[in-house]
C-alpha cells in the first residue's frame, strides 16, 4: 500500500524548483543548501506515494519563497508551481485548529497546520528538525528527509 505524504515548505520548493531545473537549485537561494542528488531523492521518495496533501499555508509559503529567485528561470518554476498545485490534494485546516496545537508556539502556524493535519493515513515528510520532532512526540508518523538523504547516500 502506497503513502499519503504531507511535505513541508522547504520540501515543496525543492520539488518546485527542482522540477523546473536541477541547475536552479544552487542558484535559488531558499534551495542553495540542496543538491541535485536531495532533490532526486525527495522524487523517489514521492513516487512512492498515492498523493500529496498540502495545506494552503504550505503552498502560500512555498509561492512567497520561490519568487525569491533573481533568475530568467523564474517563469519556468511558476509553471511548475501551477502544475504541482494542479495535481496536490489541498486541505484546509483552519488556523484556529492549528492554534490549538501544543508545538503552535515554538514552530508556527504552518507547521501547526501539518500537525493538525497528520492521522494514521497521512505521514509527513519533512527537513525541518523541530517539526519532525513535534510529529514524533505526539505520536504521529514522519520522515526526517535529513535521516532519509544519510541513508540513501551513505554518510
Amino acid at each position: 500500500m502506497k503513502q499519503i505524504y504531507a511535505i513541508d515548505t522547504n520540501l515543496l520548493l525543492l520539488l518546485v524548483v527542482g522540477t523546473a531545473s536541477e541547475n536552479f537549485i544552487r542558484l535559488h537561494k531558499r534551495t542553495n543548501s540542496y543538491t541535485a542528488d536531495d532533490f532526486r531523492l525527495l522524487v523517489r521518495i514521492l513516487a512512492y506515494s498515492d498523493h500529496v496533501v498540502v495545506t494552503p499555508n504550505v503552498l502560500t509559503e512555498t509561492s512567497n519563497l520561490m519568487r525569491q529567485f533573481g533568475h530568467k528561470g523564474l517563469d519556468a518554476v511558476i509553471e511548475v508551481f501551477r502544475h504541482l498545485v494542479d495535481g496536490t490534494v489541498e486541505t484546509f485546516i483552519s488556523s484556529r485548529e492549528a492554534i490549538a496545537e501544543p508545538a503552535f508556539h515554538k514552530l508556527g502556524l504552518t507547521d501547526a497546520a501539518l500537525l493538525a493535519l497528520q492521522s494514521e493515513e497521512i505521514v509527513l515528510l519533512t527537513d525541518d528538525l523541530d517539526l519532525y520532532i513535534a510529529s514524533v512526540s505526539a505520536g504521529r508518523r514522519a520522515i526526517n528527509f535529513s535521516h532519509e538523504r544519510e541513508s540513501w547516500l551513505h554518510v
